[in-house]
């Protein structure tokens, strides 16, 4: 069979267009010829039983990719005109759409989820096909062709001819070329809802014209054609964000697990909400306490936590016992107000335990687990055998270990031979993580048929001790911590304790790991939030000596050398702008009567009125050592102003050039700054402003542009992004090339010119929210401070006079409908801040609904919602309430 491709490509000298073809598992590249440097073809031979060929265009110079076509779908020719032994494809170029997002699998597979086919074959001896993209088209909607003649129904939509959907928003038909009676014709698309009596929906724009070429017996042409535009507005949707972990029903153990999220579904679809949103829900079990609580930091980014297992699905315990003892300890643990981590996961843990003695030989014969692990073996294995050892030698931290230190490819093949020793040590966690993905798939499932969307979350960092750094270390950088710079959340930074990525290894394999990560969360998700997506174009790197994050700098980024420093004016003395300073006056500051004390206790004097930092308490690392076992508040606070000692810097070096150098985040509050002469401070600011908000931005741009392609290309998932904080002006940039969602919280604008966002000015590829789980709930946030609550209340909610407090629910329901009816794509509320509405439903002590406080590294995670969710399903009042005041904003179904 004879292919013969066309595409139009405007090229630079020495560009070659290559045609990138599909077929049985493998791509092939073909170089394609032009005369004009525009119009490029290319001919080739295909077996007539090729079927499906699936393919995009890209281009090379001297042999190097340059820029490809979108290839999330990509195009798709059917050899199925049975008489035809030759195809001409008329193509177009395709960038990313501006409304790619309706191509992802959160609206082809739910919001408007249709069900697709391939194309009949055809037998016509001269065939012309039509293929054309409509997107917009909404579930029970398909998509019609009239036109001129009588083969095209005489532009009656009544005689429209049918197409078929055969690949996502891609519609297409075969033609008789010998029936249409002329060479040109005229045709447009309508588009029909099958449950509806009204009349089919015209698409915009003048008619379509094609002027047929000359055609042989055995021959088809195929016309790729513009997208198909109709008068449908953008679909908005409403949607509730609640961890997994906080989930309770009737049947929980002590937390929420996958058979809550199922019922979870029904709750978001019957209040006619759309997207149901969750935290990070891998496995982060390093020492079996309460501080493995902490969801953003995974051990393995592929496995699945173990307490979210659904006993109920599972079969009963046969020993009566047994079974009775573990019914009154999950009626006792799911009483309690809050999560009890380690009592759950040691129950739920000890549970499986029994479980897998008694079904895991039969289980894990069937076929169903043996799909499950060929198809999970890559991170499976590693996994397991890294739990083995975690238990095994009572640590995770695997440099302790007295062998396997790494992993070793040598043992996987005794790890997955069922019959040998070490399998068996290890089939425990192939048996749980078996479990786990199937309840989270059959949510997933559920989801899909419920026309629901389920939304994960990716953590932008992994645990420094967890299975994925001791799989792939080549892949980390462990001399430092990932961390955030000062911002609403914590006034020093936050220091997240995980190793930084070693992005130049990964970019040598296309970012395999990532990839990898993104597709095995394609299997339970529809949409993912790219948690701290500024750290793909520079993360904040700290010191592994401090505690702090003040002490870090951007990376990578480009640093500034002595003499970029004295360009903008200001003398550079190394050692006392990178060295604490630390003088009488200044300790007379912070430390008052205590100021004898901390020169006697830790430090040293140097000349005049100067000291230094003694060598055993040098660094914030050494002072929290010193402090580790004193929990009187006096000794914290001197803790504390010890770190800040240590931080009273006015650069940073930089932690790989050596002779380069940062300033230091918001160094303007600090006692070096107050130390400078007027005219330096000046000369500081310019530098201050010129490297954080100017300085780096093309260079951050092509950092970001490296990876995130790679990344929203690997899955059809709809891409969303945590872009909060210290923003650099290349992030918008980046995030509308690639048609990214951003996050949009009216309490915390982007615009460093108003104190509130003006929800109007959201952007539509964005989602609306309150709060995060970070942050303070709707309620916690009015009480905080009155003054702000008062200015909100009079300038963004329009009403007069004094605020009250605390927030009634009235007025909580004002707010709830304002985010609403934002022009946002997605407004996805915190469960929080929806019962907030409602004074009969909501907890009395809305300090107790606060998921995480940022500035508080050992926070404990252990919010559950104190409703049954079965009990709120049965409350009419208020899922009518909810159901109606998403309907009232536009987006209801």
């Amino acid at each position: 069979m004879n292919l013969i491709f066309n595409v139009d490509y405007q090229t630079r000298f020495g560009e070659d267009i290559v045609l990138n073809l599909s077929h049985g598992g493998s791509v092939k590249k073909y170089r394609m010829s032009t005369v004009d440097g525009t119009r490029w073809s290319h001919q080739c031979l295909m077996p007539d039983n090729c079927g499906v060929v699936d393919y995009y265009y890209s281009v090379e110079y001297t042999g190097s990719l340059e820029r490809h076509e979108w290839t999330t779908v990509t195009h798709r020719l059917e050899l199925s005109a049975e008489r035809a032994k030759n195809y001409t494809i008329y193509d177009h170029w395709v960038d990313i759409p501006e409304d790619a997002y309706l191509y992802s699998s959160a609206f082809t597979d739910c919001v408007n989820r249709r069900n697709r086919t391939g194309l009949q074959p055809s037998t016509f001896g001269k065939t012309v096909r039509l293929v054309v993209r409509a997107p917009q088209l909404r579930a029970g909607e398909r998509l019609l062709l009239v036109g001129q003649g009588d083969a095209l129904g005489n532009w009656s939509p009544t005689r429209a001819k049918n197409m078929v959907e055969h690949n996502f928003n891609e519609w297409i038909i075969d033609l008789d070329a010998a029936s249409l009676g002329t060479r040109g014709f005229d045709f447009k698309f309508l588009a029909l809802n099958e449950k509806d009596d009204e009349e089919p929906m015209w698409e915009t724009g003048l008619n379509r014209t094609i002027e047929l070429p000359l055609m042989q017996e055995g021959e088809a042409v195929v016309y790729h054609l513009d997208q198909a535009f109709f008068s449908i507005c953008n679909t908005k949707l409403a949607g509730t964000l609640v961890p997994v972990f906080s989930l309770r029903s009737k049947t929980s153990f002590g937390v929420g697990d996958f058979g809550d999220l199922r019922k979870m579904v029904d709750y978001v679809e019957k209040s006619g909400q759309r997207v149901l949103q969750i935290l990070p829900i891998n496995d982060t079990t390093i020492t079996h306490t309460w501080t493995d609580c902490y969801p953003y930091s995974c051990i393995s980014v592929f496995a699945l936590h173990p307490q979210y297992a659904d006993l109920n699905q599972l079969p009963q315990l046969k020993d009566g016992k047994q079974r009775n003892d573990y019914a009154a300890l999950r009626e006792q643990l799911n009483q309690l107000p809050q999560i009890d981590y380690e009592r759950v996961n040691k129950a739920k843990t000890n549970y499986l335990q029994l479980l897998f003695e008694q079904e895991g030989k039969a289980m894990m014969s069937t076929q169903a687990f043996k799909d499950f692990f060929a198809e999970n073996e890559q991170w499976l294995v590693p996994y397991a055998q890294y739990s083995m050892l975690r238990d095994s030698y009572g640590t995770a931290n695997f440099s302790q270990w007295p062998d396997h230190n790494t992993w070793n490819e040598a043992d996987r093949k005794a790890l997955s031979n069922p019959r040998t020793k070490v399998y068996k040590e290890v089939a425990f966690w192939y048996f749980v993580q078996y479990i786990l993905s199937s309840q989270l798939k059959e949510v997933h499932d559920y989801a899909r048929r419920r026309h629901v969307i389920l939304k994960g979350d990716i953590p932008i960092g992994v645990n420094r001790y967890g299975c994925d750094v001791w799989m792939e270390p080549k892949y980390f950088n462990l001399n430092g911590q990932a961390g955030a710079p000062p911002d609403d959340f914590s006034v020093n930074g936050q220091n997240w304790g995980f190793p930084t990525y070693n992005w130049e290894e990964m970019l040598k394999d296309g970012c395999l790991w990532w990839v990898r990560r993104f597709q095995n969360m394609a299997k339970f998700f529809d949409a993912y939030r790219i948690d701290h997506v500024l750290g793909f174009f520079r993360i904040w790197q700290i010191p592994s000596h401090a505690v702090h994050g003040l002490l870090g700098h951007f990376q990578p980024a480009l640093g500034m050398t002595r003499e970029e420093i004295e360009g903008y004016g200001l003398p550079f003395n190394e050692q006392h702008f990178c060295e604490p300073f630390i003088t009488d006056w200044i300790l007379d500051r912070m430390f008052g009567e205590r100021a004898g004390e901390v020169k006697e206790k830790y430090l040293n004097h140097a000349h005049d009125d100067v000291w230094v930092m003694k060598p055993e308490f040098d660094t914030q690392k050494k002072v929290e050592k010193a402090f580790e076992k004193e929990t009187v508040q006096d000794e914290l606070n001197l803790r504390d102003g010890l770190y800040a000692l240590i931080s009273n810097v006015l650069f940073v070096r930089d932690a790989d050039k050596d002779g380069e150098f940062h300033p230091r985040i918001s160094a303007q509050f600090n006692f070096t700054y107050e130390a400078l002469y007027d005219k330096d401070k000046a000369a500081f600011n310019r530098l201050y402003n010129d490297y954080f908000y100017r300085r780096n931005n093309q260079f951050w741009y092509r950092e970001a542009m490296k990876k995130l392609p790679r990344l929203v290309e690997a899955t059809r998932m709809l891409v969303c992004a945590e872009d909060l904080g210290m923003v650099p002006d290349c992030v918008p940039w980046v995030m509308h090339e690639l048609k990214i969602l951003s996050l949009e919280i009216q309490s915390m604008p982007k615009d460093p010119h108003v104190r509130f966002g003006h929800l109007s000015a959201n952007p539509y590829r964005s989602v609306c929210t309150f709060s995060t789980h970070d942050m303070a709930t709707l309620r916690q946030w009015w009480d905080e401070n009155y003054e702000r609550t008062q200015d909100y209340y009079n300038s963004m909610l329009y009403h007069g006079g004094p605020a009250p407090h605390p927030l009634p629910g009235w007025l909580a329901q004002d707010v709830v409908s304002r985010q609403l009816t934002s022009p946002s794509m997605l407004c996805v509320l915190s469960l929080q801040d929806w019962l907030a509405m409602s004074e009969r439903l909501r907890l009395d002590n809305a300090d107790a609904e606060r998921i995480n406080i940022p500035a508080n590294p050992r926070h404990y995670w252990r919010y559950r919602m104190h409703l049954n969710i079965e009990d709120l399903m049965a409350d009419e009042e208020w899922m009518n309430s909810v159901k109606e005041l998403v309907a009232q904003s536009g987006r209801g179904f």
